[in-house]
């Protein structure tokens, strides 16, 4: 904050590019290691009913800072709105550091002594014990198939936004109504629907959703690549996965050893993902130079999406027999 205070007007362009980059890259992080947390906190049970609840903190949290930055720019500026974000990263350390307390309590006496040790191993831990274990790597593919098809939707939004705007404007209103849509339905899953499914069904079926949604969504846009069909099928993806995937996919972390979930969980919250992202980008360019549109490339991430769907059922079946197991262990 105090290099933009003092920089000048051409220093600023730079420095803005790095605290972008930096904030993107510390985002991704700081998320993952929250739900590490989280996962170490409550177990399987508790997620089902808490996770959605706790998601649904994220969403607001965005909401409510999109809304103020808006409104408080102009007025406050930019330097003392980077001010209050400092001060409120330091609440969120506080309340991480009185959840990790509190939550000792939630569990055995054994529990609690191991819980006061360093968890120790190698920093390559995360790689190697992802690779040694076929539950980790279905989570690994999991994260990668949802990377891939995010951005498939991602370079057709941006083709179908240019193709049919020819003015900023109308673009910037297309991708606001998406977005706005995306948050409202989202916190309304996040409070009131993904806990009652996990509770009424089970991890495998509410984890199946969004595979699901995105299945029948590719074959919509197969068929009707419209600006409508997009926008529908990218708000449903986009709810489904905020709203039932990403607390669903969180209990699966629950049912491995505690060095686990915050190394290997890192490993495939992060490097994973982003991987995934890659290749999505590399593998839309390579659909596109070969002819094929956004029908096309819809009909591709059909049967891709029907692999997604399979694994996803074949996870939440595994994380049950993942947590007996570790129960058998703890005992």
């Amino acid at each position: 904050m105090i290099s933009l205070m003092l920089a000048t007007p051409e220093q600023h362009i730079w420095i803005g590019r790095i605290f972008f980059i930096w904030v993107s890259v510390f985002n991704l992080f700081v998320v993952s290691v929250f739900w590490s947390l989280i996962v170490d906190v409550f177990n399987s049970e508790q997620g089902k009913r808490l996770f959605g609840f706790l998601a649904a903190g994220a969403t607001v949290g965005g909401i409510v800072g999109a809304a103020l930055t808006s409104g408080l720019v102009e007025k406050l500026g930019q330097n003392l709105l980077l001010l209050i974000s400092i001060v409120l990263l330091e609440f969120a350390v506080f309340a991480a550091k009185k959840l990790s307390h509190f939550g000792r309590t939630f569990h055995s006496e054994k529990r609690n002594i191991e819980d006061t040790k360093a968890i120790g191993g190698s920093i390559m831990a995360g790689l190697t014990h992802t690779l040694r274990s076929p539950y980790l790597i279905g989570i690994g593919f999991f994260i990668l198939f949802n990377s891939v098809g995010s951005t498939f939707l991602y370079f057709q939004q941006a083709d179908i936004a240019s193709a049919n705007f020819h003015d900023k404007e109308s673009r910037t209103v297309f991708f606001a109504n998406i977005d706005l849509w995306v948050n409202i339905f989202t916190l309304l899953f996040q409070l009131f629907i993904a806990s009652r499914l996990l509770k009424a069904t089970s991890v495998a079926i509410v984890l199946c959703a969004l595979p699901f949604v995105s299945m029948i969504g590719f074959g919509l846009l197969a068929l009707f690549p419209t600006v409508t069909m997009l926008m529908m099928v990218q708000i449903a993806r986009r709810v489904s996965n905020f709203g039932l995937s990403r607390p669903t996919r969180e209990i699966l972390f629950t049912a491995i050893p505690r060095e686990d979930r915050y190394k290997a969980k890192n490993f495939i919250d992060t490097v994973v993902y982003r991987a995934g992202d890659q290749v999505g980008s590399w593998t839309y360019t390579g659909l596109s130079a070969f002819g094929l549109g956004i029908a096309g490339i819809s009909a591709v991430a059909i049967p891709i999406s029907a692999i997604w769907f399979a694994l996803a059922f074949w996870l939440g079946k595994r994380q049950s027999r993942q947590e007996k197991i570790m129960g058998q262990t703890e005992n």
